[in-house]
């Protein structure tokens, strides 16, 4: 997740201080990556010292606000027509957590897989009650249109990972079926 570029799409808008920066990106991503005031003004001295954003004066309240510059804009623009690639995937602990589970002598893969299971279906039922809350109030504004694409992506994704398991689930019952019916390895010759 870049908040970099989330924070130079924001300002696109116009200028606006650190705190308010933090509540729209909350607001437009459904509050599902929440931001740490500190994580909002570190990226923005970067930016700054980057050259694409300027500070632009104070808000009444003293808030110093800051505006995109003409590179700000280009990176910006560059950013939205670049595909976001999978290359260099981070771990997923989960994927990491299953296979050590299938070797370790005692784990209960199935229970880690159940598990999981009910988290994503109870994630899922949760993402899919804000949704229809969302679709509800006929979203007509731009980031009421970015929070419901956003918990769609959360919705689309818990039912892959729940697809996975199913299918993890499967090949190990596959493989367990294939260990009972072979015969048992021969013993050692007496010595």
């Amino acid at each position: 997740m870049s908040i970099r570029h989330g924070l130079l799409a924001l300002l696109e808008r116009g200028p606006r201080y650190g705190s308010r920066l933090r509540t729209e990106f909350e607001a437009r991503t459904g509050s599902t990556w929440p931001l740490n005031i500190g994580q909002v003004y570190t990226t923005l001295a970067r930016l700054e010292r980057d050259g694409l954003v300027v500070q632009q004066g104070a808000d009444e309240a003293g808030h110093v606000l800051y505006a995109l510059t003409d590179a700000g804009r280009a990176e910006l623009r560059s950013w939205f027509i670049r595909p976001v690639e999978r290359s260099n995937l981070p771990r997923d602990e989960l994927a990491i957590k299953l296979a050590m589970a299938v070797g370790a002598p005692g784990a209960d893969v199935r229970a880690v897989v159940e598990a999981q299971r009910r988290y994503l279906s109870e994630a899922m039922h949760t993402y899919t009650r804000l949704r229809a809350r969302s679709l509800a109030e006929a979203p007509a504004h731009r980031d009421e249109v970015a929070r419901l694409l956003v918990l769609e992506h959360l919705i689309f994704r818990a039912e892959a990972e729940i697809r996975w398991l199913d299918h993890c689930e499967a090949r190990l019952l596959r493989l367990a079926e294939a260990a009972a019916t072979e015969p048992p390895p021969p013993s050692p010759p007496p010595a």
